[in-house]
C-alpha cells in the first residue's frame, strides 16, 4: 500500500527563494566589472580575448568596465550611424592591438585602458568629417590617431601615477586637437567644419522649447559617444545601468546640471537641444559620485559641484577654442575631475586608490569592509 505523505511547507518556501537566489546570482555575473569573465577567458583564443578587451574599452568611454555593457553601447552606435559604429570599432581595435604589439602592461590592456582613447579619437574624426559618411580615406587618420593615443597614454601614465591620478582622456583631447590643427577646415583630403562656440552670435531669437531641453538631458549621456540620437542614447544609458545603476543616475543628474548651467548663461539653443551642454557635466558627476570616491552624501554634493564646474568650464573653453575653430571636447570634465581628485581635507578620505576602483556599488561595499577591518585591528591592538 502506498503511504500518503504530506508536503513540508518549508520545502515550498525554499523553492521560490532558491529560484530568486539563482536569478540574483546570474544577474550579479553580468553586472559590475564582470571579473569572473577574465579568469574564464585566460585559456581561450586570442581573437576572443581581444574582443573582450575591446568591449571593455568601449565601456571605458563612459567610465564603466563591463564588456557586456560595451557590446550594447557598440550596438547603440551602429543603430545611430553604421559609419560611426564602424569607425568606433576600428579605433578601439587599433589602439588595443597597438598596446599589445608594444608590450604594454597586460592587466591594463585586459581592462580596456588602452582602447577608449582610440575609440573617442575615431568617433570625433567621424563626427567632424565634412566629406560625409563612408569616406574611406578617413580610416587612415583614424588608425594613426588611435595608435598615437597609446603612445600618449603610456607617456602620461608614469607622470600622473606620482599622484595616483588616472590618465583619463588626456590622450584623446591632445590627439584630436592636433588633428584639427594639422588639417584645417579647408583641407582637400580631410575637411572638417569649424566648431561653433556655444555663446556665439546671432543671439537666440526663437523661444526656448521646454520639451527639447528635457530631451537634451538623455542626449547629454549619448554625446559622450558623440551620439545625438535619442533611442541610441537611451540604450547607452541602459547599458551603463547594467554596469552600475548608481553610475547611470549620476550620468543623468550630471547632464541635467550641465543643461541648467547652459541655461543660466544663455548658450545657443542648439547646445541645449542636442545635449552638448550636458555631457561634460555627466562625466564629472559620474567620476566623483561613486567611481573615484566612495558614495556618501558629502561626495554626492561634491559630484553635483563637479558637474557644475565641468559644465561652466566647458562653456568657457568652448568659447575660447571656438575663436580658432576648435572644439573643447571633454577637456573641461577631465581637468575638473583631476583637480577634484587632488583635494585635501575631509573629502580626501573618501577618495579611492586607483588600484581599488571598481563599480560604485562594489566600492561602497569594499569601503565598509575596509573600515570594519581597520576598526577591528585598532581594537585588537589597544592595551
Amino acid at each position: 500500500m502506498w503511504m500518503e505523505t504530506k508536503a513540508d511547507p518549508q520545502d515550498a518556501s525554499r523553492k521560490p527563494t532558491s529560484t530568486i537566489q539563482r536569478l540574483m546570482n546570474s544577474l550579479m555575473m553580468v553586472t559590475g566589472d564582470m571579473e569572473s569573465l577574465d579568469k574564464y577567458m585566460q585559456d581561450k583564443w586570442f581573437i576572443l580575448q581581444l574582443a573582450v578587451w575591446a568591449c571593455r574599452g568601449v565601456s571605458r568611454v563612459i567610465l564603466a568596465n563591463n564588456p557586456l555593457s560595451g557590446v550594447l553601447m557598440l550596438v547603440a552606435l551602429y543603430w545611430a550611424s553604421p559609419w560611426q559604429g564602424l569607425l568606433g570599432t576600428v579605433g578601439v581595435m587599433t589602439s588595443t592591438l597597438t598596446a599589445v604589439i608594444l608590450g604594454q602592461d597586460s592587466a591594463e590592456v585586459c581592462a580596456g585602458l588602452y582602447g577608449f582613447n582610440g575609440m573617442l579619437v575615431s568617433l570625433l574624426m567621424g563626427v567632424f568629417n565634412a566629406a560625409g559618411d563612408w569616406y574611406w580615406w578617413l580610416l587612415l587618420p583614424v588608425c594613426l590617431g588611435a595608435a598615437t593615443s597609446v603612445f600618449l597614454f603610456s607617456g602620461f601614465s608614469p607622470v600622473l601615477d606620482r599622484w595616483d591620478l588616472p590618465v583619463a582622456v588626456f590622450p584623446f583631447n591632445v590627439v584630436i586637437i592636433l588633428y584639427f590643427l594639422c588639417t584645417g577646415p579647408n583641407n582637400p583630403y580631410f575637411p572638417h567644419p569649424v566648431a561653433i562656440p556655444p555663446s556665439s552670435p546671432p543671439p537666440n531669437i526663437t523661444e526656448l522649447i521646454t520639451s527639447e531641453v528635457l530631451r537634451g538631458i538623455p542626449l547629454g549621456v549619448g554625446q559622450i559617444f558623440a551620439c545625438g540620437a535619442l533611442g541610441p542614447s537611451l540604450l547607452i544609458l541602459g547599458a551603463l545601468c547594467l554596469y552600475s545603476p548608481l553610475q547611470a543616475l549620476h550620468a543623468l543628474l550630471g547632464s541635467a546640471v550641465g543643461t541648467l548651467a547652459g541655461l543660466s548663461v544663455a548658450v545657443r539653443h542648439e547646445s541645449l537641444y542636442w545635449g552638448l551642454s550636458g555631457f561634460n557635466g555627466a562625466l564629472g558627476c559620474m567620476a566623483v559620485g561613486g567611481l573615484f570616491f566612495t558614495f556618501s552624501w558629502r561626495t554626492h554634493l561634491l559630484a553635483i559641484a563637479c558637474a557644475f564646474l565641468s559644465a561652466y568650464s566647458d562653456i568657457a573653453l568652448s568659447n575660447l577654442l571656438g575663436t580658432v575653430g576648435l572644439p573643447a571636447c571633454s577637456l573641461a570634465a577631465t581637468l575638473t575631475t583631476t583637480l577634484m581628485m587632488l583635494l585635501t581635507g575631509s573629502l580626501a578620505a573618501h577618495r579611492l586608490p586607483l588600484a581599488r576602483v571598481r563599480a560604485p556599488e562594489q566600492n561602497l561595499r569594499s569601503r565598509s569592509r575596509w573600515e570594519a577591518g581597520s576598526t577591528a585591528e585598532g581594537e585588537s591592538t589597544d592595551v
